[in-house]
């Protein structure tokens, strides 16, 4: 592929990422994404390169089909959201926005209402996210950088809550920005509608790193070597862990609930395994074929 599109081929297949033969799936039925399943990584990829991974009513619909089926198939460790072409995603379809500009506050709420579960259902997932951002990520777009995990940023990469300049507001994606950035850089970035850098991105929290874009799918290899060594139901409880103590007061019901988790995970299969192998100097059991010889 060119320069600036998404190198699909490469991540998850390079040192750091199980080099097991790939099991590639590529459902027919999508047509606003590539799905690849390999190495135990699902790659979900906006595939609307002509109008920048611009949300309308397909991709919405099959975006959060998509990731529901990644979280449902037990052979997927890890998803990376990313995007074809030039832009990662530019946030609202022009000719969506223009269809919606017609439609009554029933219809209003009810595309509004797909946006926010695709959304949720991105936040929500079990397994572990990475974002890969390169070129624009505006509006929605930004919103799927900030429900993911990990979000890992091209130096080039430009941001922007551009909705107050049409008029509108980033209302569904606002809880994971907010989440992300925090209520302070919301009031400036939020109003302002002004684009960013990834620099700044990364300073005000929105992305973990930032990368010249050639290494970009090298950066993501290292993340997926370090989540595939880890256990995957530990990920999946470490995730509700932090969605149930953060913003809370380190209060008692805080206290038993956190002693109440780690008493149920050590007693779990999984942590049974996990702290044998380490006791044995060896690889716990769901550690990659590859990765236990590397």
């Amino acid at each position: 592929m060119a320069k600036r599109k998404a190198d699909t081929a490469k991540v998850a297949t390079k040192r750091g990422a199980t080099r097991a033969k790939p099991r590639s799936s590529k459902p027919k039925s999508y047509q606003t994404l590539t799905v690849d399943v390999r190495n135990q990584t699902a790659l979900i990829a906006l595939a609307r390169p002509d109008v920048h991974n611009s949300f309308n009513r397909t991709l919405t619909a099959e975006l959060t089909a998509a990731l529901r089926a990644a979280d449902a198939d037990d052979t997927v460790r890890t998803v990376v959201l990313l995007g074809h072409g030039s832009t990662f995603c530019a946030g609202a379809d022009l000719t969506w926005m223009k269809e919606m500009a017609g439609y009554d506050f029933a219809e209003n709420l009810a595309d509004a209402t797909a946006v926010a579960m695709m959304l949720q259902t991105l936040n929500g997932l079990s397994k572990p996210t990475i974002a890969r951002v390169h070129g624009a990520a505006f509006g929605g777009g930004v919103g799927l950088v900030a429900c993911c995990d990990i979000a890992i940023a091209a130096q080039e990469a430009m941001f922007s809550f551009s909705e107050t300049k049409l008029g509108l507001i980033p209302a569904t994606i606002s809880p994971y920005v907010i989440a992300a950035i925090g209520a302070r850089q919301a009031r400036r970035y939020f109003l302002t509608a002004e684009r960013f850098s990834a620099a700044e991105a990364f300073r005000i929290g929105l992305v973990h790193d930032i990368v010249p874009f050639d290494e970009l799918d090298a950066r993501i290899n290292e993340l997926l070597g370090a989540l595939l060594v880890a256990g995957p139901k530990a990920q999946t409880a470490a995730k509700a862990l932090i969605g149930a103590v953060a913003h809370r007061p380190i209060d008692n019901t805080v206290v038993a609930d956190t002693a109440q988790r780690i008493a149920v995970v050590r007693a779990s299969t999984e942590g049974k395994e996990g702290i044998a192998a380490f006791l044995d100097k060896r690889a716990p059991a769901w550690v990659p074929d590859a990765l236990k010889q590397s």
